[in-house]
């Protein structure tokens, strides 16, 4: 239709009235969805097909689906509240996420970045290590730029000093900057030191920890303010295919 110039006569326009062509958004989306880095196993996933991944799941889960076709719906690029996905392993968390990348990529031409949590800490980390090119600020300033960050499995790295440090510096600088922030935790939304203090002191020790318990409860209460919290519930769907394979 452009003839490869990029430009497209507008119908009914004066004399050279042009516009982008299509060509055009669709190598921009191709560039924007490469930018994100979104890791091969999640190529696939999309808002349409949540549901064929995650067939007959917790009324939870398509809940989960319809917040996440809203917050595409009600997307301000200016920026906004962003989603907490709480949730179990294997409960479609990421899928969701990247989902909602591409869906903001397509329609908004947004610039997005996936990240997952422990590799991000890692890339850090080697940051300190004077045969390593990148420095810190190198690896970080791609996380802190992004119009959209998912960051994937927060709190999977074992919790201490450092590392709520530098979830600090990150969730901070976002928040400070209105930056949209998606993220995704296989741990409960609740403070740290256990959700009720009726606890006994034996079941106390047993508990599951909390996502309070491995960022920090101060950044946990920060979260609150960045994100609409959304939790999905139901059985781990990789683990109950693969049982279902070997049935």
């Amino acid at each position: 239709m452009c003839a490869g110039s990029g430009w497209k006569p507008v119908a009914g326009a004066p004399e050279h009235g042009v516009m982008r062509c299509d060509c055009q958004m669709r190598a921009r989306g191709a560039a924007l969805i490469a930018a994100a880095r979104i890791p091969k196993r999640y190529e696939h996933c999309e808002l349409s097909n949540f549901t064929t991944d995650f067939p007959g799941a917790d009324a939870s889960i398509a809940l989960a689906q319809i917040s996440a076709l809203r917050f595409v719906q009600e997307f301000d690029p200016r920026g906004g509240a962003g989603m907490l996905l709480v949730g179990g392993i294997g409960t479609g968390k990421t899928h969701l996420a990247v989902g909602i990348l591409k869906e903001l990529i397509a329609a908004r031409g947004s610039a997005c970045l996936f990240c997952d949590y422990r590799e991000l800490l890692k890339q850090i980390q080697n940051s300190y290590n004077d045969s390593v090119k990148a420095t810190e600020l190198q690896v970080l300033r791609p996380v802190f730029d992004a119009e959209i960050l998912v960051l994937d499995e927060l709190g999977a790295v074992k919790p201490s000093e450092w590392v709520w440090d530098t979830v600090s510096l990150i969730l901070n600088t976002r928040y400070n900057d209105n930056r949209t922030t998606i993220i995704t935790t296989n741990f409960a939304d609740e403070p740290a030191g256990g959700v009720s203090k009726s606890l006994s002191p034996a079941r106390a020790a047993s508990r599951d920890e909390t996502l309070g318990d491995r960022i920090g409860e101060r950044m946990r209460s920060r979260l609150q303010e960045m994100c609409r919290v959304v939790k999905m519930n139901g059985p781990d769907f990789r683990q109950k295919f693969k049982s279902a394979s070997f049935g």
